[in-house]
């Protein structure tokens, strides 16, 4: 069975389960579990063998240490919503914002402190944006797509500190192992992030739309809404920062945000600066992951103390952490399910079949920007970066590999290709949030993006091919 064409079902039925139920773990539980009858066809069997690579791939050191820090990541923001941290920051920029153009250069420049994570950036900065604009004549989704464009494209482009590194170099880990290849994982991640063409051009239509681009219908929404007669109660409604209770501490937030940025710079340098022939080589050295979690505890303990100093209780702290870090188990259970269907997949000789059937149809130069237009389709549908990530760079890597197409051009595709959806699809948790807090029509928003997007991905299409010819 090995090398046959069975080793491609896994993921045939992965996709279209995906596309159909708009959902990525269905789909990746569904691959995995064909993936596993396949290696061992009987009732029980494949039961027990999907549970086999199941708990074999979460006890690999590299996985277990990427669910501990999305866990304690996730934990450490939501105590900085409880003690204030956000309303904080809220308070402190709010008031010093007094026309359009200086509201649209809050929302680039807050992403100097909020690059963290997409959802964390959103919930921080859009309920600024709703309150400043009851007294600013600015158009809902012209904040919204400030806002968008400085989210998700560019904490990927952010190559420390933030929710996203650890998994985006863990899954290029894995299919660099898969095929052979023993290079540091993080250095090709860092090589890959200059062509991620589509976060670097919608960035730049960002700006454009942001600064120089004049609305028409700039004083109220699309629908003839004017939201100046709103109360602003009904924001505080959003967010557990604006609850009654809830002090106003801004240092509550940039003390940690700040510790865990400095911490992680300075460990980088210094775990590795012995053995290392320089600065920028005790970078490429560090083992990023082990980095970002020393980091993360370290800031965490003194998070924990500067709260506790505070008179915030530690059953409080607790149970915040706790209900933070649980936010992140859907996540944390679609990681094992790409992990666990990468393995079923290699065993079922899908990476030789990929080298012996499949890759004469794609011309080496086309791998790149058939793997991007491939990946818009994926997440746009499923509205994941993430699950898109997790479903094709296997495949990528293994296209690329086989054909001799560079490897680091191609994982700049698939990283693009998921943004694309993260960032256009009406499915993205990224757009719903934002438009839940900003009292925006989802489907006319996401209309609105519709064409800056595609405009982006056309150009990034373009490149991908011209870089393929340049880079062989």
């Amino acid at each position: 069975m090995d090398n046959s064409w069975v080793s491609l079902l896994p993921f045939l039925v992965v996709i279209p389960i995906a596309i159909l139920s708009r959902q990525v773990l269905p789909g990746l539980f569904a691959g995995l579990l064909l993936g596993c009858y396949l290696k061992q066809p009987d009732l029980f069997g494949g039961i027990q063998t999907l549970i086999s690579y199941i708990a074999d791939n979460l006890v690999k050191p590299n996985n277990i240490r990427m669910i501990i820090f999305l866990y304690v990541f996730a934990g450490l923001i939501s105590l900085t919503q409880m003690t204030g941290g956000i309303k904080g920051f809220v308070d402190l920029v709010g008031r010093k914002v007094k026309t359009k153009r200086a509201a649209m250069l809050l929302i680039w420049l807050s992403t100097l402190g909020t690059f963290n994570n997409p959802n964390f950036r959103i919930v921080t900065i859009a309920p600024i944006m709703k309150i400043l604009k009851k007294r600013l004549p600015m158009s809902s989704q012209k904040i919204g797509f400030a806002i968008d464009v400085t989210s998700n494209p560019v904490v990927v482009l952010v190559p420390i500190a933030t929710a996203f590194v650890g998994y985006m170099v863990s899954l290029t880990g894995t299919a660099l192992q898969k095929v052979g290849i023993n290079d540091s994982s993080y250095s090709i991640y860092l090589k890959s992030i200059p062509f991620n063409f589509f976060s670097l051009i919608i960035i730049a239509i960002g700006i454009y739309y942001s600064f120089f681009k004049d609305f028409a219908n700039d004083t109220e929404d699309p629908d003839g809404r004017n939201l100046n007669d709103q109360k602003e109660e009904e924001l505080k409604k959003c967010l557990q920062a604006y609850e009654k209770d809830t002090p106003s501490k801004p240092c509550n937030l940039l003390l940690p945000l700040s510790v865990v940025l400095l911490m992680t710079l300075f460990l980088s340098w210094w775990d590795e600066h012995s053995q290392a022939s320089g600065f920028i080589d005790a970078f490429v050295k560090a083992d990023p992951l082990n980095v970002m979690l020393e980091a993360l505890f370290i800031t965490l303990m003194l998070a924990i103390f500067f709260y506790l100093v505070q008179r915030f209780s530690i059953a409080k702290l607790v149970t915040h952490f706790v209900k933070g870090g649980n936010e992140l188990v859907s996540v944390i259970l679609m990681l094992t399910l790409v992990w666990a269907l990468s393995a079923v997949s290699e065993d079922l000789g899908f990476s030789n079949y990929i080298a012996a059937h499949l890759i004469g149809w794609i011309p080496a130069a086309f791998i790149a920007p058939v793997v991007f237009l491939l990946g818009c389709v994926l997440s746009y549908f499923i509205g994941s970066s993430w699950g898109t990530w997790g479903l094709l760079m296997p495949l990528a890597v293994t296209l690329a590999h086989q054909t001799g197409s560079d490897i680091t051009l191609v994982i700049g595709a698939v990283f693009a290709s998921g943004t694309f959806g993260a960032f256009a699809s009406p499915l993205s948790d990224n757009t719903v949030t934002l438009c839940t807090i900003l009292d925006v029509p989802l489907m006319e928003y996401a209309h609105f993006k519709l064409r800056p997007s595609f405009i982006a991905a056309g150009i990034s299409t373009i490149l991908f091919g011209i870089a393929s010819l340049f880079l062989g």
